[in-house]
């Protein structure tokens, strides 16, 4: 079974045959990555169309800042940053997910044509978030996390950081199904650089094999992350600045599609579009016929499915 056969469906998005690329707008003046160059309505939207054009499959659209020691925006302002965005993407008919934690952001960008809500806190920060999207039939993203970074990141304290992220994903993911939102439409994501240091964020990535066993198509969000920015480090221990590191975003995009997610955030697309489509072709070059060539969670995709 092919990798692009593995890597999972969700129910309400496009199938795509290759991992698909999620490109982000943040419309934030304060974002680590773009430091608010899309902070209004009409250069976040005509930056969205940029990022589809240059070959995202679909658009994370965030008002709020999840950076360590950024503060919480209120409710009204992450309205007033997210709907119109959103609106004007879905308009153009953009595939549009909804970066947010406030239930509702997330039922106020599913009117507006959003088709998925993308949740840092997997529902734990608004107890109205998980019956919103399970009403709405929405897909959802469960992302592991352990609190909120507003003062800085919680720290994160693991014996087995892979086998504790799962363990708490799949705890999650049940709270999740018993809220009413169906298996095909849950997506997981392990959260890299959320409470995690370099060496967690490096061993989750080395372990996405393990994700795949909570049967969910998988969602890799390593873009521009501090990680990357040690592992770049030069001899003085300085990392690069969060816009140097999308070659190493491209070349995590091309690890994880072959490890079989099902998609990838990311903020520069180009890049990363390429590097899927590599390692699509490669895996399409692999012999059939030798099962050691199926990718990590291949054998579960009509079982218990993929993570995403």
């Amino acid at each position: 079974m092919s990798n692009q056969s593995g890597r999972g469906r969700v129910a309400g998005l496009p199938a795509w045959d290759r991992c698909a690329v999620m490109g982000v707008v943040n419309v934030t003046p304060d974002s680590f990555s773009d430091g608010g160059r899309y902070f209004d309505t009409t250069a976040a939207v005509k930056h969205g169309l940029d990022l589809v054009a240059e070959g995202a499959d679909l658009i994370d659209v965030g008002g709020e800042s999840t950076r360590p020691g950024a503060t919480r925006v209120d409710e009204a302002e992450e309205l007033r940053r997210v709907v119109p965005v959103v609106r004007g993407l879905a308009a153009e008919g953009v595939t549009v997910s909804v970066d947010t934690m406030r239930a509702s952001v997330a039922d106020r960008s599913l009117a507006a044509g959003a088709a998925l809500v993308n949740d840092v806190s997997g529902g734990l920060a608004d107890p109205a978030m998980i019956p919103v999207v399970a009403a709405a039939g929405a897909p959802f993203v469960v992302m592991h996390w352990r609190g909120f970074l507003q003062g800085g990141n919680i720290p994160g304290a693991y014996d087995d950081v892979v086998t504790e992220v799962v363990d708490e994903l799949h705890a999650r993911v049940q709270a999740v199904l018993a809220g009413g939102i169906a298996a095909d439409r849950i997506v997981v994501d392990p959260g890299l650089g959320f409470s995690k240091e370099v060496e967690h964020d490096l061993a989750l990535l080395a372990h996405l094999d393990r994700l795949h066993a909570l049967g969910h198509p998988l969602l890799v969000a390593a873009s521009r992350k501090r990680f990357l920015g040690r592992v770049l480090a030069g001899s003085d221990g300085a990392p690069p600045p969060a816009r140097e590191r999308d070659a190493a975003t491209a070349a995590v995009s091309a690890l994880a599609a072959q490890a079989g997610a099902w998609a990838v955030r990311v903020h520069e697309v180009r890049a990363t579009a390429d590097a899927v489509r590599v390692a699509r072709a490669v895996q399409g070059a692999r012999t059939p016929e030798n099962p050691a060539d199926s990718a990590p969670g291949a054998q579960d995709a009509h079982g218990a499915g993929d993570a995403r």
